[in-house]
C-alpha cells in the first residue's frame, strides 16, 4: 500500500510540470460509537507530519469528529471534548434534573432516573421509531458549529466535507455536504431503533453505517487522489454471506438483511485506502463512554497513529517534492 501511494505521488511528479498542482489529500474517518474517541488520537499523529487535508468524509460518529476538523476543530479540541463531556446524558438525553428521581412523567415522557424510557405519541412527534429525539446532541452540534474556528475568523476556510447518511424511506444511500451542517451531523449518527430519523425534505434519515460505514469511495467522488482512511471496525468479514439471505426478495428492510450491502461497501472501501490505520481497540465497543474508557482510546488511537509515523512522513515528503510547501 506504502509503495502504491510514493508511486502515485512520484508520477504525478514526473507528468505534470511543477506549476500544476500537488495530488488532493482525502481523509475518512469511520464510525463506532464511542471508539471515535480513537481517531482523536490518530488525527494527533496526522496533524503533526504536517500532511495537508483537502477533503472529508465520514459516517456516523466519524461524521463528528470529521465535520467538526473540517469547522477548525484541531485534534486537541476534540481531545478536551471528548473527555469533558457526559456522553450518556448527552445522547440519552438525559433530563439531569430528574437524575435523583426514579420514575417521573412529565410533557408525555416517562423518565427513569432522568433517562427517557417511554414517550406517549402526540401531534408534534407523531408515530415514529427510536426513541431519543436526539434535541440534547442536535443542540449541542448546532453550538459548536456556530462557534467554530471557522466561523469565528471570516479568514479561514472551511475544508470540503461530506458525511453519509442511510435513508430508510427509499433505502438509499445520501451523501449529506450541504445545508445545516448540525442537523447533517445529527442525521448521520440517528442509530435506528434509538434515535428518530431526521426529515430532509423526502428523505428519512438515519445512521449511515447501514450503508457505507467507511466513506472511502465518498471522498474520492469528491476530489482525493490519496486517502488516509481510520476504521473503527475490529472484527472484519471479508468473505461475509449474510445468514438471512432467503428474505431477498421479500422487500424493504428484509431486503437489506438478506444482502446486507453495507458489508460489501465497507470491504472494498478498506481495500481502497491508500493509508488505511486500523487501532486495535480490544474489547472496547460503542458505548463505551466512561472517562477512564475514552483517554484509553485516544491513547490507543494516538499509538497508532505514531506506527504510521514512516508512511505518513513519506507521504510529506512526496507532497513537498510535487512543489506543495505550505503547512496546514
Amino acid at each position: 500500500m506504502k509503495k502504491r501511494v510514493i508511486l502515485f505521488v512520484l508520477l504525478a511528479c514526473i507528468m505534470c510540470p511543477l506549476s500544476a498542482q500537488r495530488p488532493k489529500v482525502g481523509l475518512v474517518l469511520g464510525g463506532g460509537g464511542a471508539k471515535g474517541a480513537a481517531e482523536v488520537g490518530v488525527l494527533k499523529e496526522i496533524e503533526r507530519s504536517g500532511i495537508p487535508i483537502d477533503y472529508i468524509a465520514g459516517t456516523s460518529i466519524g461524521s463528528i469528529v470529521g465535520g467538526l476538523y473540517a469547522l477548525g476543530y484541531r485534534a486537541a479540541d476534540l481531545d478536551t471534548l471528548f473527555r469533558s463531556q457526559d456522553w450518556l446524558a448527552l445522547l440519552a438525553d438525559r433530563d439531569t434534573t430528574l437524575a435523583g428521581r426514579i420514575i417521573k412523567e412529565e410533557d408525555g415522557v416517562t423518565y427513569l432516573f432522568g433517562f427517557p424510557v417511554r414517550r406517549k405519541p402526540d401531534a408534534r412527534h407523531g408515530k415514529t421509531f427510536g426513541l431519543l429525539h436526539g434535541d440534547h446532541v442536535y443542540h449541542f452540534l448546532d453550538s459548536l458549529v456556530s462557534h467554530s474556528p471557522v466561523k469565528q475568523d471570516a479568514g479561514r476556510r472551511q475544508t470540503p466535507f461530506a458525511c453519509v447518511a442511510f435513508d430508510i424511506r427509499h433505502r438509499n444511500e445520501a451523501i449529506l455536504d450541504t445545508g445545516n451542517m448540525a442537523r447533517n451531523l445529527r442525521a448521520s449518527m440517528a442509530i435506528p431503533g434509538a434515535f428518530k430519523p431526521v426529515k430532509n425534505g423526502m428523505m428519512m434519515l438515519v445512521d449511515g453505517g447501514m450503508i457505507n460505514n467507511l466513506p472511502v469511495d465518498v471522498v474520492r467522488r469528491m476530489g482525493a487522489d490519496i486517502v488516509i482512511a481510520i476504521d473503527l471496525t475490529q472484527h472484519k468479514h471479508d468473505d461475509y454471506r449474510s445468514p438471512f439471505a432467503f428474505l431477498k426478495g421479500m422487500g424493504g428492510i428484509l431486503d437489506w438483511l438478506a444482502e446486507r450491502p453495507d458489508i460489501k461497501r465497507y470491504n472494498e472501501n478498506r481495500t481502497q485506502a491508500d493509508i488505511y490505520i486500523n487501532p486495535d481497540l480490544g474489547s472496547y465497543g460503542v458505548t463505551d463512554f466512561k472517562p477512564a474508557a475514552i483517554a484509553d482510546m485516544i491513547q490507543i488511537g494516538q499509538q497508532t497513529g505514531e506506527a504510521f509515523r514512516n508512511k505518513l512522513e513519506e507521504l510529506r515528503v512526496s507532497l513537498l517534492r510535487h512543489g506543495d510547501r505550505t503547512q496546514p
